[in-house]
């Protein structure tokens, strides 16, 4: 009679759980295709908080009547040459007629020839909260500016380059999205030819990310956390990997424990989730952790991947430990149909690979560890070659962007800087000392005092100027930077002007110095939280510094790697300076998973059969799921790559060719091998060193 309410408790509860996870599926489901309405891809808010440039941009608000977006409008001769006087005249009048269309701000420019005289040039002002109506807002210009005779029609200007970022990200919610999963489904499919397990695999991490674009969307609504297009991708292929990762471990320990305890099902998994549970959560924890040190970096972009990722990390833990057990126990042996999980000594029988490999560590661990060790060690030492000092804006998007052709134009016959030029802010006593210094400076075509409109007096704002310096060279390119950093050594020494540098190239520059600074700081950090958890989970100290020391050294050979792939391959001159950090952080974090997985179940091996034999069947147990999980993460970071930016391509190279070769080198040989090698002295200092 006692047993009865046990047996409803056991059968209701799982039921209960998996219509919670239905309603949160569709209640929330839908926030996963909402999430572009709360972000932001305005380049302009994701600066340094304290760099000079950022203040700058803060002090430019007095200035301005009307914010304003930018469109500049080029026009080149058919067939090159000089361009027609008339054509000028014409061009003046096509941007007039422009005044008061819908979108625009403001008096239109008249067209202005450039020195060699093949080309015009005009800026058209739009309001800055245009929205999904910019590319129609553009669409009226160009029709305006095309009826020029004789001439050819180019958008450039930060208008252009965000109707291009609004193209490229149109992908994430659909695309991006169901390219990872049907990549997710494939690969199980394959690995573990089962009809039902891999279904609810999938459905377990779309209930997880549904959940946290839900929690994302209502943060980012109140001005909690950030969101733009690139955390938009990154928390879907995070939390799509990460739940698939953890599903998998304790989907493979549930069929154990179903084959060895004869198809009881709930015994099964309640053994399988004491086994898999502190593994899981420590994992969770290595990755969440190293995600929210990204706090203290500088740059608002690295704050807001931080709690969004952590979040997404929770959301696929909550599914992995409830939604998958619940489903399982009501299935049992029928959620690995058409497969029966049969119980074998050691999961040997099932895994012979993994069989032989193990032996091979086993008797040769010296020359296993070595030859993995100078592998990893040849590649990390191309990392040095590695340039992440920023990608120039014709390599910003992987296909051909409009804006990137007009840039190209506008940079052919015109300054370099032209229509971005660097923005002094200086005291307005000193303004004509600062405008004439910045001139002479090396580097500069021209400094002009920012004017009230409709007169040529300096437009004075809490006693301070506005001076736009046009460089000579790209905005983007490394010399802007250059010269940003000698002009800010120039005027910061005018007398009593109080100059402050900013614009588009002393933001890059200021970027990349602020990346610098962040990977200084947040590296220690990440790894000291990794080893305070690793610590915990193995209680051993020795261990988990071989551990961290080995991810390490796979993140310097994946950038070696990387390094040789950009340039030689992709074609890429370098990388955002935020991409080795955020490399870093995903290949650490998520590297040490694997290791985790692994270390734990030799531990649990080795209480039982000492530290060689327990270091054989940990490795025969866990080989197979753990490669497969790392298969699956390593194509659902491959995902990012349908998203045409050289960002996002970056990192999805860095991170998946990082997890593979964690997984199928670090974690399978290299670890392994040391492991065997130490012996028992690898649990220093705990009691499990001295177990026979």
């Amino acid at each position: 009679m006692s047993s009865t309410p046990a047996r409803w408790v056991t059968r209701l509860l799982p039921l209960l759980v998996l219509v919670v996870w239905l309603a949160v599926g569709g209640g929330l489901g839908p926030y996963a295709g909402k999430l572009g309405e709360v972000a932001t891809n305005d380049q302009a808010a994701f600066l340094p908080r304290s760099a000079e440039s950022t203040r700058v941009l803060q002090a430019q608000e007095a200035f301005r009547q009307e914010e304003t977006l930018p469109a500049l409008v080029v026009w080149t001769a058919d067939g090159g040459g000089p361009v027609d006087p008339a054509a000028r005249s014409a061009a003046t009048q096509a941007l007039a007629s422009l005044r008061g269309a819908e979108g625009v701000v403001g008096v239109p420019s008249p067209a202005l020839p450039s020195e060699d005289g093949e080309a015009l040039r005009g800026v058209v002002q739009l309001r800055p909260d245009l929205g999904d109506e910019l590319p129609a807002t553009l669409e009226r210009i160009e029709s305006a500016a095309s009826a020029v005779p004789g001439t050819e029609t180019w958008l450039a200007g930060p208008a252009a380059t965000q109707a291009d970022l609004g193209d490229a990200f149109a992908g994430i919610d659909g695309l991006l999205l169901m390219v990872a999963l049907v990549t997710v489904l494939v690969i199980l499919l394959l690995v573990y030819r089962s009809v039902l397990l891999p279904l609810l695999i999938i459905l377990g991490a779309v209930f997880a990310l549904g959940l946290a674009c839900a929690v994302v969307y209502v943060l980012a609504d109140h001005d909690v956390v950030r969101v733009d297009g690139q955390v938009q991708g990154i928390l879907s292929i995070l939390v799509i990997g990460a739940a698939t990762d953890y599903a998998l471990l304790l989907a493979a320990r549930y069929r154990e424990e179903l084959a060895a305890r004869e198809g009881a099902k709930v015994p099964a998994m309640r053994a399988a989730l004491k086994q898999s549970f502190g593994p899981i959560v420590a994992s969770a924890a290595t990755v969440a952790l190293g995600l929210l040190a990204l706090l203290f970096s500088d740059l608002t972009n690295n704050r807001a991947l931080g709690p969004v990722g952590a979040i997404g990390i929770v959301c696929a833990v909550l599914s992995a430990v409830t939604f998958l057990p619940a489903v399982l126990v009501l299935l049992g042996r029928a959620a690995y149909w058409p497969a029966r999980p049969k119980a074998t000594p050691d999961g040997e029988a099932a895994h012979p690979v993994w069989r032989k490999i193990a032996a091979l560590v086993d008797r040769a661990p010296r020359k296993v560890w070595a030859g993995s060790l100078a592998a990893l060690l040849a590649c990390a030492a191309f990392s040095l070659t590695l340039d992440s000092k920023g990608v120039p804006f014709d390599e910003i998007f992987v296909k051909d962007a409009p804006s990137v052709a007009a840039q190209e134009r506008l940079s052919e016959h015109f300054p370099g800087g032209a229509g971005n030029p660097a923005v002094v802010i200086a005291d307005a006593d000193a303004a004509e000392r600062v405008r004439t210094a910045a001139e002479d400076a090396d580097g500069v075509d021209s400094a002009t005092l920012f004017a009230t409109p409709g007169t040529a007096r300096p437009l004075v704002a809490d006693g301070r100027v506005r001076i736009d310096v046009t460089l000579t060279d790209a905005a983007d390119s490394d010399a802007a930077k250059e010269t940003v950093a000698a002009l800010r050594t120039t005027l910061h020494a005018v007398p009593g002007a109080d100059a402050l540098v900013g614009g588009s190239s002393a933001q890059q520059y200021d970027t990349q110095v602020t990346a610098e600074r962040d990977r200084k700081l947040i590296v220690p950090v990440v790894l000291v939280i990794i080893l305070v958890i690793l610590v915990g989970l193995l209680r051993s100290l020795l261990l988990p510094v071989l551990l961290v020391a080995t991810v390490a050294l796979n993140f310097l050979a994946t950038l070696g790697v990387s390094a040789l792939v950009f340039e030689h391959v992709l074609g890429f001159t370098g990388t955002d300076a935020a991409v080795p950090l955020y490399g870093f952080v995903f290949l650490v974090a998520l590297g040490v998973d694997y290791n985790i997985f692994l270390m734990s179940r030799v531990r649990e091996e080795t209480e039982l059969h000492g530290t060689r034999e327990g270091l054989r069947r940990g490795l025969v147990a866990t080989g197979g799921v753990i490669t497969s999980a790392g298969v699956v993460l390593a194509a659902t970071f491959a995902a990012l790559g349908v998203i045409p930016l050289a960002f996002l391509v970056q990192i999805a190279f860095i991170v998946a060719f990082g997890v593979l070769l964690d997984t199928l080198v670090v974690r399978s040989l290299l670890v392994p091998a040391l492991v065997r090698d130490i012996g028992a002295r690898v649990w220093w200092p705990g009691a499990l060193r001295h177990r026979p």
